[in-house]
């Protein structure tokens, strides 16, 4: 006998109807400042999608770019374990959709955009594509897409969930609607055993919730234009670099203190700053001087000077490939630090400060491997600096294989069969 719905998810969907001309009006008003194109609004409006290929299909769901890139390496490396199946991965942004474009898509795979919350939208996707797996990536979980696919018998299983205790206390007031949807994951992989008490809390099934990781380890390296990092090299030469990697304020006048000293020994020495939010880029120029080259500001290739402001979009993987170790910010600043692996992926060694609970247990584990350094200062952000232009490393991928991500992997295949 079939269950009755949740009275929270019957009433979020007569909501949910009610407010369609709502998304309707916010997607135009989006597309007039544009952060959207008639494209992207047909298809979250599920009236015109791509072509769906023939045989099992696997969606993926995730919403910024980190996370969409983790969704990416995920099934990169399911692809082969499963050569019958094709992938779909929606998000809801458009820099995560030209991000996934840029850095290239797994096999088989193809990008689209979500559709609004509504469940005729939710329907006309879900029809059309006809997944046989999906899986939600962290937290953004829309009630009438789940429900509809629940409706039609469709597994799903929550990855690379992570709530910290701020993050649990504002979701309390909608634990109605958690309590709805949690209970119909197959599985939840949680990031660490807080969440997984947290998820229960908010009314995931314990007995079907387990810590994984982070998925964020299997994202693929960050691309970037070989004419432009030829050029590059050349340019550069045998000079000594080093990158502040998606700073924030207060963390470029460390690095640049800690760069003063560098250049005592090495006069040649470049720092490439590249501000997390590249409009600072002017603010952070002021900082370094007058002089110092903007690549926002048609500065293509480093000059003489000691500093190098690298404020556009798109660029880390360039900038990672010309130096062979970063300080990776948000991690002196209070803002929790930011994903380590990108730049492990390309070779390049990391250093990061004492603020890192974004990414708590991979930096603790990266430290005990010698993956990652901790510093708390300019000295000692300096004196790591030349260790490793003394010590380099070869190119090399440098992320750590992790057990808990083939198990996951093998819990995935499980509900496919």
């Amino acid at each position: 006998m079939k269950q009755p719905k949740p009275l929270a998810l019957r009433v979020y969907g007569r909501l949910a109807r009610a407010l369609a001309p709502v998304w309707r009006w916010g997607l135009r008003w989006r597309l007039q400042r544009g952060k959207e194109t008639e494209a992207s609004i047909q298809q979250k409006l599920g009236l015109h999608m791509a072509a769906r290929p023939a045989g099992p299909l696997v969606w993926g769901h995730a919403v910024g770019v980190g996370e969409s890139m983790a969704l990416a390496g995920l099934f990169a490396r399911l692809a082969p374990l499963r050569p019958e199946l094709n992938f779909l991965i929606t998000t809801t942004a458009r820099t995560s959709g030209d991000a996934l474009r840029r850095n290239g898509l797994p096999p088989r795979c193809q990008h689209q955009f979500a559709p609004v919350d509504t469940p005729e939208a939710t329907a006309r996707f879900l029809d059309h594509w006809q997944p046989v797996l999906a899986v939600w990536c962290e937290m953004d979980l829309w009630p009438a897409l789940m429900d509809g696919t629940d409706e039609r018998h469709i597994p799903r299983v929550l990855v690379n969930a992570r709530l910290s205790a701020a993050s649990l206390a504002k979701r309390r007031w909608g634990r109605w609607i958690y309590q709805a949807l949690l209970p119909g994951f197959r599985h939840i992989f949680a990031q660490n055993t807080d969440t997984v008490d947290a998820l229960v809390s908010l009314g995931a099934v314990r007995e079907r919730t387990s810590v994984s990781g982070t998925i964020k380890s299997l994202s693929p390296a960050l691309a970037c234009d070989a004419d432009t990092l030829s050029a590059w090299q050349q340019a550069l030469g045998s000079r000594p670099v080093w990158l502040l990697a998606s700073s924030h304020p207060g963390e470029e006048a460390l690095a640049l203190q800690a760069h003063a000293w560098l250049r005592e020994a090495q006069p040649d020495a470049l720092l490439i700053v590249a501000p997390r939010i590249p409009t600072r880029g002017t603010e952070v120029r002021t900082l370094c001087g007058p002089e110092t080259p903007l690549r926002s500001a048609s500065a293509p290739l480093p000059t003489s000077a000691g500093v190098y402001v690298a404020d556009t979009v798109g660029e880390m993987g360039l900038w990672y490939r010309l130096a062979p170790v970063a300080l990776v910010g948000g991690s002196i600043a209070t803002v929790g630090g930011h994903n380590p692996f990108e730049p492990l992926a390309l070779g390049c060694a990391v250093l990061h400060g004492p603020n890192v609970w974004n990414f708590a247990e991979s930096y603790q584990s990266l430290d005990v491997q010698g993956l990652s350094q901790p510093v708390s200062d300019a000295q000692q952000l300096a004196a790591a600096v030349a260790r490793a232009w003394a010590e380099p490393t070869p190119r090399q991928d440098r992320r750590p294989a992790d057990a808990q991500v083939d198990a996951m992997l093998a819990q995935l295949q499980a509900h496919l069969n």
